[in-house]
């Protein structure tokens, strides 16, 4: 009788066996199509992030090549005579009427500070070395070249 009984309950373990794997073999297939599908929808998160950063790429050069194309076209404009006398002689004049006035207004400058310089009794020679800093030099070797090397630049290119 002993037999019996072991032996029905041993083929009802084995009969529930095989379902018991199919149903720990089923939740694993769903939590491997759940991890697939998470993996997948991160891929697709990262490949729109990086649509989205190309379009901004190409968005932004194309901004930036109609800026620069905006910028040529004005300044090839403003290079153009008008035709008209003395607007065209006033555009011409822009440019060294300012630096002669600023020259003007930094000569007066140091002019002034030399000035109070011996009044307070400075020595000629110590006052001139204080006079020329190094950004004096940087201001007169721009102004030199600014002049006289674009000239050069602008004989090149006709």
């Amino acid at each position: 009788m002993i037999e019996t009984l072991l032996g029905g309950l041993l083929g009802g373990i084995f009969r529930l066996a095989p379902e018991l794997l199919k149903w720990l073999d089923r939740a694993g297939e769903r939590a491997h199509e759940l991890a697939m599908q998470d993996k997948a929808l991160e891929f697709e998160r990262l490949r729109g992030a990086q649509r989205m950063a190309e379009i901004g790429a190409a968005a932004d050069a194309a901004w930036t090549t109609g800026a620069i194309a905006a910028l040529k076209e004005a300044i090839a404009a403003q290079g153009q005579p008008s035709g008209v006398r003395w607007v065209d002689a006033l555009s011409t004049s822009v440019r060294p009427v300012i630096t002669y006035w600023f020259m003007a207004l930094y000569c007066v400058a140091k002019g002034a500070a030399l000035a109070g310089a011996v009044n307070a009794g400075f020595g000629w020679g110590s006052m001139l070395a204080q006079a020329w800093t190094d950004a004096d030099q940087a201001l007169w070797s721009g102004m030199l070249n600014f002049w006289f090397v674009g000239r050069v630049f602008d004989r090149m290119r006709s």
